[in-house]
């Protein structure tokens, strides 16, 4: 069957229902594809079941791109406060975490169930169990071929995401089609994902996993500071997941734990007190006991309070304040909850997010070289991005 339309969108995620839902507003007769069996699946599992859906701080600041600048014409056109407009109209109750993070009361269903409802009212068509074949482009015509189907419209919106959780069904079919219209395609690589650690060094802080400290972790002139968890495999936790968009393997990280405790302040007093306890029982004040043994094994310093000299008082809080560890990898794209790089925004028009060299043409979310901060800064790229090619289409 050819289905004639105005629009089609590739990809049922966040950026494309949200592309969809604006043109469909405009009038436009348009069909989003998608080859999974649901629409939304990384809004349905995002933020603990509760989808993190924006964070009231979102702006340019707060992502990653070869052009720093791409991302703020649509950023300033769709802001947070129209995407809580929209929950706040469909009753969906909400409340904010930590670092202006914004998640659903009950559950992320509820901002999926939000774009079903919108959609159906707009007229656009969902069509599910969709597999992309080949995409095609004649005169001003795009087509669309899917394993039964055929679409037809003068402007495409691919929108299919990233290489990020590949077990939810992500392809690298954007960067295909990409290629295949000309544009330029930049290395991708995961992103907002665990680092992983050599075999000597993870056996060594192996008693550590299930661990959780605050801490300020540090790449180069950028930090992060939230909570770290020590893993059996390696380091996780937010302020490891932020900083690995940034970290290339072969570099080094710091650590600084717990950033607002004094350590050298904590040995002096607890010296004062009793001279006899010993190092380890003095850090395990401020420290979970595993992790407080493991720095004073890490410095050698393990004897009584009273035979530490300030030398070696001092070795154990200057690990404390920069521990430094070069992870040897990542866990790459099967927990990164992000891809970054990809379509090069220099190919682009950043108010309309339509190919420069391709009329009709278009790239949002995921798939674009542009990358949010963990806590809401996807989701809020996903509906400012959708909505600009929305209206643009």
């Amino acid at each position: 069957m050819v289905h004639k339309q105005d629009v089609i969108v590739i990809g049922a995620g966040a950026a494309g229902m949200m592309c969809a839902l604006t043109a469909a507003r405009r009038g436009r007769r348009v069909a989003i594809l998608d080859h999974a069996a649901a629409p939304g699946e990384k809004i349905r599992i995002s933020g603990g079941g509760r989808c993190n859906f924006t964070n009231i701080h979102a702006g340019p600041k707060n992502y990653l791109s070869a052009n720093p600048h791409f991302a703020k014409s649509a950023l300033a056109r769709f802001k947070p406060a129209d995407f809580i407009a929209m929950v706040d109209a469909h009753g969906i109750s909400w409340h904010e975490k930590t670092l202006g993070q914004l998640f659903c009361d009950g559950s992320a269903k509820d901002i999926i169930g939000l774009f079903l409802k919108e959609l159906a009212a707009a007229g656009a068509r969902l069509h599910l169990k969709q597999s992309v074949v080949s995409v095609e482009r004649n005169g001003d015509t795009f087509r669309v071929k899917t394993e039964t189907d055929v679409f037809e419209a003068p402007a495409l919106v691919v929108a299919s995401g990233g290489k990020s959780i590949p077990k939810m069904g992500a392809t690298g079919l954007a960067y295909r089609i990409a290629g295949e219209f000309g544009l330029n395609v930049l290395e991708t690589r995961p992103g907002l994902v665990p680092l992983t650690l050599d075999p000597a060094f993870l056996e060594k802080i192996a008693p550590l996993a299930g661990i959780s400290v605050d801490a300020e972790v540090r790449h180069g002139k950028t930090a992060f500071r939230e909570a770290l968890l020590f893993t059996h495999r390696g380091l996780s936790g937010p302020a490891i997941l932020q900083i690995s968009s940034y970290w290339r393997e072969g570099d080094e990280i710091s650590i600084r734990i717990e950033p607002d405790k004094d350590f050298a302040a904590l040995f002096d007093a607890a010296r004062r007190e009793n001279g006899r306890q010993s190092v380890a029982t003095a850090l395990a004040a401020a420290l979970p006991k595993r992790l407080a043994q493991f720095f004073v094994t890490e410095t050698g310093t393990e004897r009584p309070l009273a035979e530490l000299s300030g030398k070696a008082q001092a070795a154990v809080v200057d690990r404390l304040r920069d521990w430094r560890i070069r992870p040897a990898g990542s866990e790459g794209y099967r927990t990164a909850e992000v891809t970054l790089g990809g379509v090069d925004t220099g190919g682009l028009d950043s108010r309309t997010m339509q190919a420069k060299a391709v009329p009709g043409l278009y790239f949002i979310g995921e798939c674009v070289d542009v990358t949010g901060w963990l806590g809401g800064y996807n989701f809020q790229w996903a509906w400012a991005s959708g909505h600009a090619a929305g209206e643009a289409v």
